[in-house]
């Protein structure tokens, strides 16, 4: 069988078997939240405490990020993957045996570091087998496992009220470790020619800094995600409140109209974007920086119509129009990446990425609260938020890709 066919079928057997992590990475954090009133009738605590848990998983997660992504540029993706799969689902399997509040709060803290590893490490080993025409779809498809099991976390509720809440993540956790067992059998790393391998030297933490802000265009990507994840968790954080409460909707109907619409327009949106930006990319380098900046030009407006109108089908149609933006940008973060730095530091690019986006996103949720005890609407958070998209879509107009290393062209003809 030729070599070409072979690494084909290698990019692809990837992205299908890192598919199932991504899912089980955003159901594994998320499951908690749909399993509260077990969880508190349990262990004793206040609704504060009940966010903090939530909170502190975000907390830590972009703060271990950085050093997670540079692990993965250092060592093995693939090793690191296996490594976070296998951490974080026994640490979901020991969330269901705390018997105390400080036991969960440390549990989360540590499901925080052990996820962290987990996506500059798959985006990257996605991008290293995909570095063509497919790279920007093939990140879509993964992206889709995230919203999956995102979809997908209601099922705590159900195992929960059935079996009861420890059930749920002994249940899950058993079955990442047994999929983890999976990976070592199948999953890869990139292959690559031994003439490139000779080229490049071993990733160091001083160099990959150096590469990452010695340019610019790094840092404006930094911004652009940090707005991202402002309005990203302002409607994650307050959209249900936001319907229930401006919309008289019932507390089933906001939560369902929150979640459904976002989820099946960002999954729409992240296939879409990324197959778009394939296609474009074949004909303009700028190609999946124009998508996304297309969505979100899109978006701004859709947000701050979400925010202005006193009728549910319109407020409604704007958030699907968001959500389509998002996965027009979530299906192209990485490739973007990749052509504004040296490859070799990709990973430890997206998990600065990374965290910049949830500290930013953690921010607005807290500042949101805050606006809310000061009678502020949301509509004007949403605004804000809407605002920041604009910005986001200018700047990724502006945006122009480097020169590829010698390194870097070596292996893409090796494809």
């Amino acid at each position: 069988m030729p070599r070409s066919t072979v690494t084909r079928r290698l990019a692809w057997a990837a992205v299908a078997l890192l598919w199932v992590v991504a899912l089980l990475n955003y159901l594994d954090r998320l499951v908690i939240t749909t399993m509260r009133e077990p969880i508190i009738a349990d262990i004793p605590m206040t609704e504060a405490q009940f966010g903090l848990l939530t909170s502190v998983f975000l907390w830590v997660y972009g703060l271990a990020s950085p050093f997670c992504g540079f692990l993965a540029d250092r060592y093995s993706r693939r090793g690191v993957i296996f490594a976070s799969l296998l951490i974080w689902s026994v640490v979901t399997w020991l969330t269901g045996q705390m018997h105390s509040y400080s036991g969960l709060f440390w549990a989360r803290a540590l499901m925080g570091v052990s996820e962290a590893c987990y996506l500059p490490a798959a985006l990257a080993l996605i991008s290293d087998h995909h570095r063509g025409s497919t790279r920007s779809l093939a990140t879509a498809l993964h992206g889709s496992g995230m919203y999956a099991g995102g979809a997908l976390g209601g099922l705590g509720g159900f195992i929960a009220e059935a079996y009861g809440w420890r059930a749920g993540f002994t249940l899950l956790g058993a079955v990442g470790v047994g999929y983890a067992l999976v990976l070592v059998i199948f999953l890869r790393d990139a292959p690559r020619g031994d003439e490139t391998a000779s080229l490049v030297e071993p990733v160091r933490g001083g160099a990959s800094l150096r590469e990452l802000f010695s340019r610019g265009s790094f840092s404006v990507l930094l911004l652009l995600n940090a707005l991202v994840g402002v309005a990203n968790w302002a409607v994650y954080g307050w959209l249900p409140t936001y319907l229930r409460e401006h919309f008289k909707l019932g507390l089933g109907s906001a939560g369902l109209s929150a979640t459904a619409y976002l989820q099946v327009a960002s999954f729409g949106g992240i296939l879409a974007g990324g197959a778009l930006a394939d296609q474009w990319s074949r004909r303009r380098p700028r190609g999946r920086m124009l998508v996304p900046a297309i969505g979100y030009l899109a978006a701004a407006p859709a947000l701050f119509v979400l925010g202005w109108s006193d009728t549910l089908a319109v407020a409604l149609g704007g958030l699907v129009l968001f959500g389509i933006g998002r996965g027009f940008y979530d299906a192209n973060l990485m490739p973007i990446l990749r052509t504004l730095v040296d490859e070799r530091y990709s990973a430890t690019g997206y998990g600065f990425l990374n965290m910049i986006g949830c500290l930013a996103g953690g921010g607005m949720t807290y500042v949101s609260g805050v606006l809310r005890d000061r009678q502020v609407s949301l509509a004007i958070v949403f605004q804000c938020a809407a605002a920041g998209l604009l910005v986001t879509s200018l700047l990724l107009f502006a945006l122009k890709p480097r020169a590829a290393g010698p390194s870097e062209l070596l292996a893409a003809n090796e494809r």
